[in-house]
Parts: C-alpha cells; structure tokens; sequence
C-alpha cells in the first residue's frame, strides 16, 4: 500500500483524482474553511483519458504542520532525513523546483502557505497583474539561463505566479512541500511527491509498458552467428560489469501498457519498487509540462516559468551519496564503481543500468559508443599493421632510395622568389622516407577495408540496437505522444494574438508561418554563408603565414633555423590551426544557438535537429577546411617556375615536397585530431568543471573543514543544486561525430587515426560516466528507440568517405603516377627512374625578372638547368613547357581509378548491407513470441470472465425458485468494480 502520512512541513495532498484541489491550510489556519471542503474539478480533464475506478478510500487530511516546527532554534532539523525524500521520511521525492526567495540576513524565512481564502488570493492576483510588467522574450535554453538572476518581474509578481502554479499540480493530484529554510542563502525549494493514484493514471495516460506477473524462457539462436556471440559472451564473461546478477538473461517479463482496469496483470507486491525512480520523475515532468498558470492573455508553461526566472531550475534527485558515510548502497553508486572508475576502463559498460537510471535516450548513447569503441580494435590493428609495413618495406623503396642517393646529383628550382636559392634532392631524404610509412600500396587496401569497416559498424549497431529496443520492451514504442510547445513559440504566438487581436475571428488558431519566420531564415543564411567565409578566410591567413615564414626562415643569418624549414613551417601552421578550430568550434556553438533560437522552432524535437544540422555544418567546415586544402588544392595551384601564380600581390603560392603533400595532410591530421580529443574533448571537460568548483570553494567564506561538515548535513536536493545542469547530448554526440569523420575521410593519408581514436574513446567513455554521475544534474529519463538524426549523419559521412579516399589515393598520393610509370614508361618494369620522370627541365634564363635567387651560386657552381615536380615538356621542345602527353595519361589513369574504387567499394557495401540482416534472427522470433503470449493471455483472461459470468448466472438461476417461495423477488444489484488503483 501507498503509504499515507501526515502532511508535514508543506504543501501536501492525498486525495484522489475525484477530489483534488482543496489546498491545505496556512500555519496561523486552524479551522477549515467550507470553500476548502469543496472538491475542485480539474481544468484540463482532457489532457486525462476516462478511465473508471479511481481510488475513493484514502483518508483525507487537511491538516499541516507549520514549517518552522521542522527546525530547532539552531536552524538544523528536528527530523533530520538526508535522502530523497519529505520531511516526514517517507514520501519520496519526485522532482524539485528552486527559486530565489528574499529573506532578510540573520532571519530565517517561513515557509509560504497556501492558506490564503480565494477571494484574498484573487485580490492579490489582480493587483500583481496591474502592476507587473509585460514578459520579456524567454532566452534559448531556459534550463541554463534560468540561472541568472532575472530581474523582468517583480518579486512579488514572481511569487504569485509562482502561488497559482503550485495550485494547479495539487488539483492534477501531485503532492507537494517547501523547504524555504535550507542552507543554501536566497534559494527556495519545491518538493514534488507523485502518490500512487497519479502515477497510476499518468502511466496509463502515457502508455508505459511495465513489466506483468507473465514470465518466459528466452531461447537463445541455434544459428552459426548466435553461437559465435554467445561463445564470445561467454569468454569474456571477466570483463562484464557486476550488476544485475540476481536476475537471469534466459528468463523475461511479458511486458505491456499500464492499465488501471488491469492491475492484476502487473506484480504489485512492492508498490514503492514497481514505479522506479527514473519512471515517476519522468511522469512527474509529463504533469509540468501539461500545468499551466494564466495570467492575462499569456500562458505560462514550466519552461516559460524558468525562462523568466519565476523558478530558477527544476531537477530530479539522485539516488543517493556515493562516498562517506551516509553513502548507502543504490544505483549511483554502484554506476560510479563499475562505470566511471577509470580502474574499469577494460570491462564493459553496465548498459542495462545506466539505462534504468538515466533513462532510454542516454543508455542508446553510451550503447552507441560502446559499439563505436568495440569495432575500432580491429581497424587499430589493421592500421597498425599497414603503418609497420611502411616502416619494414622502406629501405626497399625504389623512389625513395633515388631520392637519397647523393649521385643523382639532382638540382632543384628555387622554392621561393629571390630569398630561395637552388637546393640538392638528397637533402629531401628524410621527407621522403617518411612519406613512404603513410604512402605505400597497403594504403589502398586499408581504404577499401575501412569503407567496408563503416558499413560492418552501421549494420553491427543497427542489430545492437533492435537487441536493446527488445530486451528494454521499445519495440511498440513511436514518437506518437504529444511534443509540447516551446516556451520561445509560445511567447511569439501570444505576441502575434496581441497584434492581430480584432483582426482575426476567435475561434482561429494563430500560429507562426513562414512569413513570420522569413527574417530569421534569411538571417540564418547569411550568417552561416558569412561563417563559412571566415572559415575560409583563416585558412587563407595560414597559407599567408605559411608562404611569409618559410621566405623569412630562409633568409635568417641563424643556423638553426634554416636547419629544418619545413618541418618548423608545417608544425607551427598546423598548430595554429588547431588552436584557431578550437576557438571557432565554440564560437560556432553559440552562434548556431542563437539562429536556431531566432526561427522559434514549434517543438524541442525540431529545436533540437535544427541546432544539430547547423552545428555540424559549421564545425564540420571548421574542422576539414585546411585538411581539405592540403589534401586536394595545395601544388595543384601553382604554376611553373617563371610563370608561377601569385595572390595578394607578391605571394607566391606554395608547392608540395617532392613526395607530395600526403606527409604534410598527415601531419596535419595528427594535430588536428590529438589536439582536438586532448584539449577539447578531454582536457576541457577535466578542466573547466575543477576550476568552476574551485571558484566556488574561493567565493566561500568557509574553509575545507566547514564545507566538508555542512555537505554532511546538507539535503539532497541541496546537494544537486550545486550540480552542473544537463544541457543535453549533442555536444558528447558531435564530437564523436567529428572524429568518425577524421577516421573515415582521409584514413588513406593516416592508418594510425582508429588507433588514437580508440585512446580517446577508451577515455572518453570514463570521462563523460564521471560526469554524468558526479558533476551533473540527473537528467530527465527520455525515452527513445534510436539515435535519430546522428545516424543519418554517419551514415552520410561513411559514404561520403569512399569518394574522399579515392581522390586522396588518386590525386593526392603518388599510387596512380607509380602504377602508370611501372607498366607503361618503365624500361624494365620496375620503379627504377620513376624519380627522374616526374621532374621537368627549366633553364634559367626563362626566370621572370626579380624572380631568380639572389645567392645564384649557393651550390658553388653555376646552375644553367633546374629541375622540378611536373609533367611539362622541356624548354628545347617545339612547346617548351607545356603540359606533357605522360600528364594527360595519368590524369585519365587517376580519374579511372576514382570512378572504379568509388563504384566497386560502393558495391561491397551495399553487398554487405544486404547480406546481414538488420534484425537479428533470435530477436525477431522473440518479438514474435511475446506477441503470441499476449494474446493468450488476454484470451485466457477474456475465457475466465465468461467462466465467472457463467457460474453467476447459472447460481443465480438456481436460487430463484427457492427464494421466491420464501421472500418476494429484490431488484438485483449492481457487481462492485475491484478495478481501484489503490
């Protein structure tokens, strides 16, 4: 049974759904008042499905102790309760609102009652609403800047506001307390109980699937994979998180909505167990969300609400502690010792438990990143493999072992106007060399093999994925429920009705069109088209940097500096890169907010895929922009040597190594990437929550020992005050997102990119637990069956990365330039003088004016002829310096290779794609089972009812004569329902 106490310390209701709304008395009320007695009707019964049998035997209890019996003169309580629960111990709460409260220094407030007659409370209503001021416009994330102070109201417009909203949840049923007096200065709270009746109706209202007395063996698959997965299973049964190990796999609950008519159905024994604590404060948040406050002709929401700072956040608790001594064991802490301790990096993720706490929507992240992580080994290991081949296969490399070799006696044209001078071959060894670890033909087989590794791990997670909607009873599960209107939405559509109030008929809907949007729209192109251009524009700036420092680097009187040019030019260009993504990457955040804000989307639901799609676009642009520009443009824009381009006047575009500019892509990408997970995903996430607390600890005028003793005495929701606020997974989804991208797109240029993402994931994974678990607010248990928006987008990339690596190996590499020079210019089939073919001839006399090196005789000999990296035809041809027919050849050489490895990849994949099927064949004869099973029990259910009819009847016809003899006939009653939801 529900347990009914008392009402203690607030504001507190126990009647059923048939007689709510009688709020209880003030503290200085000690008589009831006959406009209390009188049942107030709910407002919106159509928000509520019919559904008879209701509890009527509750006992009913106005009564209420005044708040500031609950504490002793010293301020501390006299029932001391730290866990998640009402004063009296027992009830536990849902969820809790805060607000700031004035209270003058030194005197502590009581706590605010209810108690008002209704015609008191109408006055004061009317006054507020005269004198107050209109709403300003919510800002975007009402759950974030809520916390700001808010000045747009006055306080006592806030607190009647706050008065009428509280109304409301007691006549939907919800039990309520105020806690005016905690430890925390200026801040009031809301406790928010949900009986057993609310939940009842709530969880038939919302059609949550609960688990019935119904019990059934799960078969395991007779087929090779399924035996192939459970004897992997079974392997690494060491490695699995230690829960849930009092219920077996091979038995499941029979599932199905919550009925009131139905309770029978459902195992009831433990009442306080059967609606965890995820479930009711999610139906909790449903109630909110449905309550409205009136005032004037604009209707107040909880998001409105805490946009305009009438409360300042809303949250459900933890579980509990998960260090010290009052630390009892529940699922917080039992996440925090087997899922965010670092010490279980190599187990596991408790996937079912994260999911019972944090809700669905959550658990298919971290399910959707375990995957992620779990299919990267193999990649790493394939990667590492194709990088030690380079490094075993490099002393063997013809092209390279020419470039290195000191009798060539190869002389090369300048690198820069005037300041460069003519420079040796060999003393490009060491670049080539290491061009040949990332540039060699096992790079083509790992590109193929990675297209084919995307499409393993899209299909791989699908089927993980229907795995968890069947075990987690989503199957039926669609995004058929009502999406609630946002505050933003709301806010404009009370501002149009305001405008067009005589214009528009009554019984018109207004709402907002594509007019109304338009400015916005037009505002969101411009602004992504202007960021993309300053994307563009920095990058730009790097090229500039690049071209002025390595001409300034040549001309340096030092020694060191002129030792190793190039290394120092693409190492500093590539960090300043880095940093520059970094800071734009968080600009782009914010911007991206706020144009998402300015369209007013209807619904969070589409709030939430625009600022996605923005988003992504902007830091997918930010981040490839300079990898895009090494791997396809730079060297390809250059000219010849005394007719090269030029831009922003004397700036002579620059030039590839002779290996060509796969090393520097490479390094580029290594930056990029490590820089990126280090600073920016796991850096700052370390970083910025420490020094947050660290401020606080500086602002307060207590020291450690003192914080130390006022957290043990501190409340629950007091401690989850202080907590970070959930602002949702979008930011943990784009960074993976991002990094799927650098293993994907340009995985041909660096095979050592799954391995570092596999460091980072391993990592990540602990980190973001922590977080979740420690520094944040729980969050609102959301329900889902997929990752929605983010697949497409993997999806997309994956695809997109097939074409990526088919230039990066055709135009960007020298595969195809090898290939062809091999099997048709060789004179012997082998590579020997495939370096003396891809270098042209250029007399030096042809040199522009003021464009040939200052120190001609650098070298210590005159230089009559040098050469450089094209297919041009040599200056004594009939058309000196003019595209050659080997170019011609190799460019066609390169754009077959594109169209053949784009169409034959693609065709494997879509091989693969069909071939695995995206529902397991086990949990397709599950799903079927159940659905067999429910119908025989609702057939077995519907054969007893007419049993029962049956034997009534037939007692009832056997009784009849006899009792007609003795008694005249009585008017048959009607049966008593035992359909109560008690």
């Amino acid at each position: 049974m529900e347990r009914q106490e008392q009402p203690v310390g607030g504001l507190n209701h126990h009647d059923s759904a048939q007689e709510l709304g009688s709020p209880p008395l003030s503290s200085c009320e000690h008589s009831r008042s006959p406009e209390l007695e009188e049942p107030a009707k709910m407002r919106r019964n159509d928000n509520y499905l019919p559904v008879p049998g209701e509890e009527k035997n509750l006992p009913r209890s106005n009564e209420s102790i005044p708040l500031k019996n609950l504490y002793a003169d010293d301020g501390s309580p006299l029932n001391p309760q730290l866990g998640p629960y009402f004063s009296d111990g027992r009830r536990r709460v849902d969820y809790v609102l805060a607000y700031h409260i004035q209270k003058p220094s030194g005197i502590r407030r009581q706590s605010s009652r209810f108690g008002d007659t209704n015609f008191i409370r109408r006055l004061r209503r009317s006054l507020s609403m005269r004198s107050s001021r209109a709403p300003l416009q919510p800002k975007e994330d009402p759950e974030i800047t809520a916390q700001e102070q808010r000045t747009d109201y006055h306080e006592d417009d806030k607190r009647f506001r706050r008065e009428e909203f509280e109304e409301n949840l007691l006549e939907t049923g919800l039990e309520l307390e105020k806690d005016d007096g905690c430890k925390i200065p200026g801040i009031g709270f809301l406790k928010i109980h949900a009986p057993w009746n609310v939940l009842c109706r709530e969880a038939e209202f919302m059609k949550l699937k609960m688990p019935t007395k119904k019990v059934y063996d799960v078969k395991q698959g007779s087929n090779l994979v399924e035996k192939i997965r459970l004897f992997i299973h079974k392997v690494t049964a060491p490695l699995h998180p230690k829960v849930d190990a009092n219920r077996p796999d091979s038995v499941k609950s029979l599932s199905h909505p919550f009925s009131r008519e139905k309770q029978h159905l459902f195992d009831l024994s433990d009442r306080d167990k059967f609606f965890d604590s995820k479930t009711r404060s999610s139906i909790v948040y449903e109630v909110l969300k449905r309550t409205r406050c009136t005032k004037a002709k604009y209707s107040m929401g909880i998001t409105s609400l805490l946009a305009n700072g009438v409360y300042t956040s809303a949250y459900p608790l933890h579980d509990g502690d998960i260090e010290g001594v009052n630390a009892e064991p529940n699922d917080r802490k039992l996440l925090y010792e087997e899922w965010a301790s670092y010490s279980v990096f190599y187990k596991y993720q408790p996937i079912g438990l994260i999911r019972k706490y944090f809700g669905e929507k959550v658990g298919l992240y971290f399910a959707w990143l375990g995957v992620y992580t779990q299919m990267l080994i193999p990649a790493a290991i394939v990667g590492v493999i194709v990088f030690l081949y380079g490094c075993a296969t490099v002393d063997d490399n013809i092209p390279s072992m020419e470039i290195c070799d000191p009798r060539n006696n190869i002389t090369m044209c300048p690198l820069c106007d005037r300041a460069c001078s003519y420079w040796k071959l060999v003393t490009a060894c060491g670049t080539a060399r290491a061009s040949h670890l990332f540039d060699n033909p096992a790079t083509v087989f790992f590109s193929i093999f990675m297209a084919l590794w995307a499409v393993l791990f899209m299909e791989h997670w699908k089927r993980r994925q229907m795995r968890l909607n069947y075990i987690w009873d989503l199957t039926g599960f669609g995004e058929e429920e009502e999406d609630h209107n946002r505050a933003e939405y709301e806010f404009r559509v009370m501002q149009k009705t305001m405008r067009q109030e005589h214009s528009i008929p009554k019984d018109e809907k207004v709402k907002l069109t594509c007019t109304d949007r338009l400015p916005a729209y037009l505002t969101t192109v411009v602004m992504m088209c202007f960021m993309i251009a300053v994307t563009f524009a920095i990058v730009f700036g790097v090229i500039l940097y690049r071209i002025s420092i390595k001409a300034a680097l040549h001309i340096s009187t030092y020694p060191a500096a002129r030792s190793n040019i190039r290394a120092t030019v693409k190492t500093t260009a590539a960090i300043i890169n880095l940093i520059v993504i970094i800071i734009l990457d968080e600009i782009y955040a914010s911007i991206a907010r706020w144009l998402t804000t300015l369209e007013v989307p209807k619904t969070d639901k589409s709030f939430e895929e625009r600022l996605i799609f923005k988003t992504f676009i902007l830091k997918f642009v930010n981040a490839f922009t300079p990898i895009v520009y090494l791997a396809f443009f730079r060297g390809r824009l250059v000219g010849r040597p005394g007719n090269y381009l030029y831009v922003v006047g004397s700036y002579r575009m620059e030039e590839c190594a002779h290996a060509g500019c796969l090393m520097e892509l490479c390094i580029q990408l290594c930056i990029t990437m490590l820089g990126k997970q280090l600073i920016q995903n796991n850096l700052f996430e370390i970083g910025i929550p420490k020094l947050k607390k660290l401020l606080r600890k500086r602002k307060s005028d207590l020291d450690s020992k003192q914080e130390e003793e006022l957290n043990k005495t501190m409340q629950r929701h007091e401690k989850d005050h202080f907590l970070g606020p959930f602002v949702g997974l979008s930011p943990e989804y784009m960074e993976m997102i991002i990094q799927f991208g650098m293993v994907t797109l340009f995985v041909a240029s660096f095979p050592l990119a799954p391995l570092f993402a596999l460091l980072n994931n391993i990592i990540e994974i602990r980190l973001d637990a922590k977080k979740f678990v420690m520094e944040l607010r729980r969050p609102i248990a959301a329900k889902a069956k997929d990752i929605g928006i983010w697949y497409n987008l993997l999806r997309g990339l994956s695809k997109v990365a097939v074409i990526v690596n088919a230039f990066v190996i055709s135009f960007t590499s020298d595969f195809i330039p090898r290939l062809v020079y091999q099997y048709t210019y060789s004179p012997d089939g082998t590579m020997h003088g495939f370096i003396n073919h891809t270098l042209s001839y250029f007399n030096v006399s042809d040199f522009q004016p003021d464009t040939d090196p200052l120190e001609p005789m650098h070298l210590g000999y005159p230089v009559d002829m040098c050469r450089y990296k094209d297919y041009r035809e040599p200056p004594w041809s009939n058309t000196p310096y003019e595209l050659s027919k080997e170019f011609w050849a190799i460019l066609a050489a390169r754009l077959a290779f594109v169209i053949v490895f784009q169409n034959v990849v693609m065709l494997m994949s879509d091989f693969v794609d069909w071939l695995i099927p995206d529902i397991p064949k086990d949990i397709s004869l599950q799903i079927h089972k159940e659905k067999i099973l429910m119908v025989e029990l609702f057939m077995k259910e519907e054969q007893g009812k007419r049993l029962a009819a049956r034997d009534k009847d037939s007692q009832d016809n056997y009784t009849s004569p006899s009792s007609a003899n003795e008694s005249p006939p009585q008017p048959r009653s009607r049966p008593i329902s035992h359909a109560n939801c008690c």
